[in-house]
């Protein structure tokens, strides 16, 4: 569960800490197991170059915001192999081998690149096993602390069950420590929590997409962490307008807005926005301090109403 701001501090010094390592802190944490997880967190799919292929654009840039992310407090990276392919593992090592010991890395299995930049699924056997020693090799670790089985077009619950029960046999072989789901059904996730324990959900969510709605509460209520990318995703103009007028009367910006909102929503919630830039890394975490009155949220609940994928 979500743990106090104390908590959260992972035994720092306070007289060490930075304005930024204050603030992540005041996001607070989630455990899963013997992890402890900032809800401001990190994802490195930006640190490729575009559609997550090829190598950054500016190399020691990618690498300081990966140890930016670090000292600020983070200790929830989220990364794949198939960024990249390969490279943004590569820089994760490079970055931050040896990693410290409160710094927990997920990764995702389930999908692979293609030379013309695609993302068909890999499912079999033989590519997840493949494809959870690729990660063990390129982040030089002896187990991953979270892996996310990605399906791709199935929401169907029959289709998840050979996949995961894989990543459940690599789980009783202690190369893999807890297991997550991404791009998945409620359906899914049910079926793949009578196989082995579901750790964290990662779908498509923000504030102006919210299917999962349900789903997030679901969450919640069974102690699964529910991680949302594309934070700004889908969004249309006139919400961007009216986003930007919430956002200009708080003094922040409409990313931030966005994102103090998903922590908002629900203690279960971790953040891990991409970027390949320090400043935005920095104002990224800036959104933990942001503070959102009744006012505010009912403008941000007005943009769209909410709508459910499934019943739980």
């Amino acid at each position: 569960m979500a743990e106090s701001v104390a908590a959260s501090v992972l035994h720092r010094d306070h007289s060490d800490m930075t304005s930024e390592t204050m603030t992540v802190a005041a996001s607070g944490t989630w455990k899963i197991g013997g992890l402890e997880l900032t809800r401001i967190g990190y994802g490195t799919m930006r640190l490729a170059g575009p559609n997550a292929w090829g190598p950054p654009y500016d190399r020691a840039e990618a690498l300081a915001v990966l140890r930016t992310a670090v000292e600020a407090g983070i200790t929830h990276i989220d990364t794949s192999d198939y960024y990249g392919p390969h490279l943004v593992n590569e820089l994760v090592r490079e970055a931050l081998h040896p990693y410290p010991e409160h710094l927990h890395i997920a990764t995702k299995v389930g999908a692979r690149r293609t030379p013309d930049r695609g993302w068909p699924a890999a499912l079999s056997r033989r590519e997840l096993v493949q494809a959870v020693h690729d990660n063990l090799r390129r982040l030089d670790v002896p187990a991953l602390d979270l892996v996310n089985l990605r399906m791709t077009r199935s929401r169907a619950a029959a289709d998840i069950v050979d996949p995961f029960t894989v990543l459940a046999e690599l789980r009783e072989q202690g190369l893999i420590r807890h297991l997550g789901v991404s791009n998945v059904s409620a359906e899914q996730v049910r079926a793949a929590q009578r196989i082995a324990p579901v750790t964290a959900v990662q779908n498509h969510y923000n504030l102006v997409s919210r299917y999962d709605d349900a789903l997030v509460d679901w969450c919640a209520g069974q102690g699964i962490a529910y991680v949302p990318f594309y934070p700004l995703g889908g969004i249309r103009s006139l919400q961007a307008d009216a986003l930007d007028r919430v956002a200009a009367d708080l003094g922040v910006t409409a990313r931030q807005t966005a994102l103090a909102w998903l922590l908002h929503r629900s203690p279960a919630i971790l953040l891990i926005p991409g970027t390949s830039s320090v400043a935005h890394l920095r104002e990224n975490i800036a959104a933990a301090a942001v503070h959102l009155p009744d006012r505010a949220l009912r403008h941000l609940d007005d943009l769209t109403a909410p709508r459910r994928r499934t019943s739980m």
